[in-house]
Formats: structure tokens, C-alpha cells, sequence
């Protein structure tokens, strides 16, 4: 019998910083375990106590996500960003990519190299790096990659002599003075668009006035401010306009009539356009007893936005439509999206429709798609069609109970069912609604409702997309995919390091799905821990894009997955049906068989839209609940922290779902410690510690409708870490506001 091989002797500290210098990118403990012939947890969890000791002592530097790279290397020409000018007007920069938790090395750009240049403040160079000592390097300008951000939004402030820019990104740190003659006729409080046109080594930047945006004295001028700033396109060209206002019935012509069938859509109570038409019956076929035939119809926007024409030019640059509180910028002009390509009730449209038939474990057993003329019965909320469903009908839904919503649902329950087996990822995401008035100023903030009504909806076109992503595999023409990859294995390490805490375990890596995410968050539903788990999962998952390279949608648990259903407001979905109108040779504005597009280009750009849309989004909500509560402060309100980062705790309010930060200087006096493996502060003195989820309360001090920017300070909530500290309650201005009232 042989004797059991002894286990590899761990690796010393040399070794190790010799192979993250060495290795082709950044390396985690699994690698470097790997590399040393390490097996097992023990191994592993050795090899992690060392790579923080080594990072402690600055041996090495930690990337984000737990990777990590050799001490100061920077490659020997790289791209650096004019970052600071001190006060004998040296310029420093940094590496314009630095993914690290460790401050960058000191970069000096040598002056006799550089001034040719004419560099300022954020201009990026490429540059050669030349090593000066301990962590330093000398940066010998060849050529700007960019010049700094010329265009800024922001409103007019007066002074004297030259007027001042207050910026709306919170995030522009120099100050901006506008020339009297460079105003353009703009006044204080004005919102402006201005052109930096000059970036001096001292003293503020320059700026003049190259639109007028109005007055912040509508709160609706506030969605200005994002349109602006990420530069969406909302101005339609005049021949994309034109060929909206022309566009006409299209005709039955070879498409199939649906118009007998009683199609219903069923949307939001403010939805102006209708973009998918919904009906369902019992399959009839014996071989599928229990089974269901489904449709779902979408409005033929192909038809309407020829490839290469100025309505798909104008529709490609923005990607997709961008939703404020007050207002919407729509992929396609008006007389589009709320004329020809929206199912309006009692009206002939011409539609793609996928026909579906499940079994009644709700899976799908065949499909057909094909193009057709329909006529909507009805346009039905949520809310109409959850009421008929429990049983409140209406004068509109009372009719359609037994041809429509009945069938609807008995189809829903079987797809709910498929869902579930499968383990799609089961989030518990609250969703806020900001309610504007006419004049443009919020109303209120509600929790915006999620019925069986709305998830239907979402199975059924869940169901359509994936129709359609299996029948554009089977063709010759490329399928845009909605992909969602698997979690990245070291963001999945850090949860499982904070699971632990909770006694809460997840599988190993290589079997991770859906449905485990799913078993931890059942176990945490309803107790302290809800909403903590749900934030670091959530946290966890990898970002959905648009891509023709299919590797599934781990969130959906979905194999095949694309957008098919609403291509009256995302591109995604217009390249999807003229794909499959080419496949299925459905007739006019399918794919252009003589173009030769660059998909990775479409699919890079109209991920960014994306993108650049939800930020857009978000900072402006924040801007509108900014303004909202800024006849508030001083007002105490509950909320739950969200965030932590060494320099303060990120606050959503349960009110409003209000955002802002609670920095450490509004902390009860102490020296607080960020604790990243349990995802909190912990104070040394007092134990006061705030872990995302906690339930805190805490005071409005500042808000700020430009920036979208809130200020808190903690009044009390959190929870004690251990004995022998008084527990602290309110902030330091809290104490001072106290002292001035007992003098």
C-alpha cells in the first residue's frame, strides 16, 4: 500500500510576489494555489491570509475583486491623465486605467517634454514611463489621446466680474468661469450647455455659453440636465421626421389575418404607446393535454424603419428610448411610436407574431412566426386585468372574462411553473414610482405595484424572445442576443465570505446556479437578513449585454435569449425582426442581404445606449427627489444603509426611496474601520457599527437638485458589535445643535 502523498509545502512570500509579477494579468488565490500544486480549502484559505498580509505591507497591489498584481508596475508606454498641478506648476498624472484599491504611483510629466503639448487639467496623454524610485515615475508625453471633456451642463451662479458654472456632475472637481461676453445672454440660474475653452495650469477653467437650456424654476428642467450631460440625442433629423409623418397602412398583402383573434394589450396606466398584443386558448391537440397555444403580437416597426434610412440612422444613435419622470426621448418620432407602430385598440396594425404552444408544465413545445395584420380588442392596465382576475371585472374586462383573461391566465400558471423548475434568479427588487404634476413637480413617491397581471406579461414575452432566439440559431442570419454571464468567481468568493457570517452557504463554483442564489435568499425572506443577501447578489450578477457571440442568460436560466418584443423602443429587438423576417422570408424590411454589417460594433454601441440610458435615468430621479425633499431639512427620516466605503454609508430612505450618503464626519466622534469581508463600518471606540440592510434613522441635512446630491446625518439605528463601549446616539451636529440649545 502506498503511503498518501504528503501535501505541497506552501509557497514563501517571494515566491509568490515573483509570480504575480510574472503572471499575464492579475491573479487570485485560486490561480496561485493552482500554480504551487495546492489542493483543497486549507490550501487556499492559507494562500488568501497570505496575499492580504502581502498587500498590508504594499508587496503587492489588490484590484477590485480580489485580484491582484506586482508592487508599481506600470508597462513602459501607457495612457495617463493630467491629474493635478502643484504649486511650482509641475503637472502629475495617473494611469488613466488603475482598478485598484492602492493609490496609483506618483507620475511627474516631464515640463521640457511636455509643454509642446499645451497640457491642462484631465487631458490624456500617451506617454513613456520611465521608473524614478520608490513608486515614482517620470511620463514623457508622444501624443494626446484626448483633450479634456469640453462640454459641461450646469446652471449660471453671478459673481463678480465673470460669472461661475455650478456643474451638474457631481463629479467635476475644477472650477469654470464664464466672460460676460461669453454668456450668450444667459442670467443667474440659468441652466446652460458650455464649451471649455481654456484648461490654465492656475486658476479656474474657462468656459463660454453654447445653449441655453431655461430656467430650474420648473422642476421639469431637471431632466434637461441628464439629456444634456450624457449627450442623448432628442432632436430628430428633418428627414426621419418627414418620413414618419408619411408612413401609411400596410397592407394584408401576403401576411397572415389575425384580426379575428381577440388580441388585448396590457400595459401601465400611463403607457402611451403599445408595443405587444397578448391571447390565449386551450391547445386542442390531444397529444398535449393540459397544454396551451399562445400569441404574441408585436408591432412591425421593420416595416416602417428601413435598414440604412433616416428613421433607422436616427433610431441607431439612440440605441433606445430614455424614461424620465416627466417625459420620455423615444427611439422614433411620435407619429411612429404612438401612431403606426402602436396596437391601438379597434385599429388595423401590422404586427410579427410568435405563436406558441406549451405543455402544461409550461414548456415550449413548437413555435411559428409569422407576419401578420392584427386588430387589438382592448387596451387593458395591470391593474383592469388583475382586478377581473380576482374577481372585480369592469365594463371592459367584464366581456372578455371567459375568451381572454381566463385563457391568459391558465397559460401563465403553466409558464410560472416551467420558471420555477428551471430556478430562474427570484430577486426581491423594490421598484419606485415618482408621480409629476403638470408643472413638472413630483407629486409623490410610491411603491410602484407588481401584480400576477405584470409577471404574466413577463412570461409571456420571456417565452416569445426565446421562440425567436431559436429560430434565428437554425438560420443563416445573425441573432442579437441578450446575454447574462455567470457570476464572476471572485465576486462570488466575497459573498460567500459575507454569507458565512450569517451561517449562510453557497456550492462550489462550478455548480452555481440560479436556483442556489434562490435557496439562500428563501432562507433570509422575512427576517433581519432580507435585505442585505438581496443587495449582495444582486451585487454579485455579471451585467446583461447585447452580444452575437450566445453564451445563455444566467439569470433567466435560459439557454437561448433575445429581445424580440419591443422594437418600437430598443434597437435590439428592430435588428431582431429584420433578421427574422429574412429568415422566414416574411417579405420587405428584412435584413440587407448586400450589407455586411460590423454586429460586435451594433452590439458595443447599443449595450452603451443602454447604459448611458440607466445613468441618465437615475441621476435624474435622484435630481427630482432632491428637489423634493429640499424644503425638508432637518427633518428626521428611517431608512436602511445600502452601502459602506471607508469614508462614510450610502442611505436609501424608506419613504421615498431617496438615496444619499452618511458621511463618517456625521458619525458619532470616533475612528471607524471599514470591515469590506461583513460589508460595514465598525467605530473603536463606541462599537457602533452600520452593515448594509440595518435599519438606521437619520437626519436630512443638505440636498443639492442640481447634482441630485443628498447629505445625512446619522441620529441612530445600526446595531453594537461587542461589550465595552456606551452605545453613541446622533451625530456631531446633533450635539452642537443640543449644546446651543441648553446655552
Amino acid at each position: 500500500m502506498k503511503p498518501p502523498k504528503s501535501p505541497a509545502p506552501l509557497p514563501t512570500a517571494d515566491r509568490i510576489a515573483a509570480y504575480i509579477r510574472d503572471a499575464d494579468g492579475r491573479v487570485g488565490a485560486r490561480e496561485i494555489a493552482r500554480a504551487f500544486g495546492l489542493k483543497g480549502g486549507a490550501g487556499k484559505m492559507a494562500i488568501k491570509a497570505m496575499l492580504k498580509d502581502m498587500a498590508a505591507k504594499g508587496a503587492i497591489v489588490k484590484s477590485r475583486g480580489r485580484r491582484f498584481v506586482g508592487r508599481g508596475v506600470l508597462p513602459p508606454v501607457d495612457v495617463v491623465e493630467i491629474s493635478s498641478i502643484d504649486s511650482d506648476g509641475d503637472l502629475f498624472a495617473k494611469p488613466a486605467e488603475w482598478p485598484f484599491d492602492a493609490p496609483p504611483p506618483s507620475i511627474l510629466v516631464v515640463e521640457n517634454v511636455g509643454r509642446g503639448l499645451a497640457l491642462g487639467l484631465g487631458d490624456r496623454v500617451l506617454a513613456k514611463l520611465v521608473p524614478a524610485g520608490d513608486d515614482a515615475y517620470e511620463a514623457r508625453p508622444i501624443k494626446r489621446v484626448n483633450r479634456a471633456a469640453s462640454r459641461l451642463v450646469g446652471v449660471i451662479e453671478s459673481a463678480a466680474g465673470a460669472a461661475r458654472l455650478r456643474p451638474a456632475d457631481r463629479r467635476f472637481r475644477f472650477d469654470v468661469v464664464i466672460a460676460p461676453n461669453d454668456l450668450a445672454g444667459a442670467a443667474s440660474g440659468e441652466l446652460v450647455a458650455v464649451e471649455v475653452t481654456s484648461t490654465p495650469r492656475h486658476g479656474p477653467q474657462r468656459a463660454r455659453v453654447v445653449e441655453r437650456l431655461g430656467t430650474l424654476a420648473r422642476t421639469s428642467n431637471l431632466s434637461l440636465i441628464a439629456i444634456h450631460a450624457h449627450g442623448i440625442p432628442h432632436r430628430f433629423s428633418a428627414d426621419a421626421e418627414h418620413d414618419a409623418k408619411v408612413a401609411v397602412a400596410a397592407p394584408l398583402g401576403t401576411r397572415e389575418d389575425l384580426r379575428s383573434v381577440p388580441l388585448v394589450t396590457i400595459d401601465g396606466e400611463d403607457a402611451r404607446d403599445f408595443d405587444d398584443a397578448v391571447w390565449a386558448e386551450a391547445d386542442t391537440d390531444p397529444a398535449n393535454p393540459g397544454g396551451w397555444h399562445v400569441i404574441v403580437a408585436i408591432a412591425d416597426v421593420a416595416w416602417y424603419v428601413r435598414a440604412g434610412k433616416p428613421l433607422d440612422r436616427c433610431a441607431f444613435e439612440r440605441g433606445n428610448s430614455v424614461y424620465f419622470p416627466d417625459r420620455v426621448v423615444p427611439m422614433l418620432p411620435e407619429a411612429l411610436s404612438n401612431g403606426w407602430c402602436s396596437l391601438k385598440p379597434k385599429e388595423d396594425r401590422p404586427c410579427l407574431a410568435a405563436q406558441l404552444w406549451i405543455d402544461a408544465e409550461g414548456m415550449l413545445k413548437r413555435h411559428r412566426l409569422v407576419r401578420g395584420l392584427m386588430r387589438s380588442v382592448a387596451r387593458l392596465t395591470y391593474t383592469q386585468v388583475q382586478n377581473a382576475h380576482e374577481g372585480r371585472p369592469d365594463d371592459v374586462t367584464g366581456p372578455l372574462m371567459g375568451v381572454v383573461i381566463k385563457p391568459l391566465y391558465g397559460a401563465y400558471r403553466a409558464l410560472k411553473a416551467a420558471r420555477d423548475g428551471r430556478g430562474t434568479l427570484e430577486l426581491d427588487l423594490t421598484e419606485r414610482q415618482i408621480i409629476v404634476d403638470r408643472e413638472g413637480r413630483i407629486a409623490g413617491v410610491i411603491k410602484r405595484p407588481r401584480y400576477d397581471s405584470h409577471r404574466l406579461i413577463e412570461e409571456f414575452m420571456i417565452t416569445a424572445n426565446v421562440a425567436a432566439a431559436e429560430t434565428l440559431e437554425r438560420s443563416a442570419y445573425p441573432c442579437v442576443y441578450r446575454v447574462h454571464d455567470k457570476p464572476d468567481p471572485d465576486r462570488v468568493d466575497s459573498l460567500r465570505e459575507a454569507l458565512q457570517t450569517l451561517d449562510l452557504k453557497l456550492p462550489p463554483d462550478r455548480t452555481l446556479h440560479g436556483r442556489d442564489f434562490n435557496r439562500v435568499l428563501e432562507r433570509v425572506r422575512g427576517g433581519p437578513h432580507v435585505h442585505l443577501v438581496n443587495t449582495l447578489i444582486l451585487r454579485t450578477q455579471s451585467q446583461a449585454v447585447y452580444s452575437v457571440n450566445n453564451v445563455g442568460h444566467f439569470g433567466l436560466s435560459l439557454r437561448k435569449y433575445c429581445h424580440f418584443t419591443s422594437p418600437i423602443r430598443r434597437y435590439s429587438d428592430l435588428l431582431v425582426h429584420r433578421a427574422l423576417i429574412a429568415a422566414l422570408k416574411l417579405g420587405d424590411g428584412g435584413w440587407d442581404p448586400t450589407a455586411d454589417p460590423d454586429m460586435d460594433k451594433i452590439t458595443t454601441h447599443i449595450s452603451m445606449t443602454e447604459r448611458r440610458a440607466a445613468t441618465a435615468e437615475r441621476e435624474t430621479v435622484d435630481r427630482f427627489t432632491a428637489a423634493h425633499l429640499s424644503d425638508r431639512v432637518d427633518a428626521i427620516f428611517p431608512g436602511r444603509v445600502n452601502g459602506v466605503s471607508r469614508f462614510g454609508a450610502f442611505i436609501t430612505l424608506d419613504e421615498t426611496g431617496a438615496d444619499g450618503i452618511l458621511p463618517t464626519r456625521h458619525l458619532p466622534q470616533d475612528y471607524y474601520d471599514l470591515d469590506e469581508a461583513a460589508h460595514r463600518l465598525v467605530g473603536r471606540r463606541h462599537n457602533l457599527a452600520l452593515r448594509v440592510g440595518d435599519q438606521v434613522n437619520v437626519r436630512l441635512l443638505e440636498t443639492d437638485d442640481i447634482t441630485g446630491s443628498i447629505t445625512f446625518e446619522y441620529v441612530s439605528g445600526g446595531r453594537e458589535t461587542g461589550p465595552g463601549g456606551r452605545r453613541p446616539s446622533g451625530g456631531r451636529h446633533q450635539a452642537r445643535r443640543q449644546a446651543r440649545k441648553r446655552k
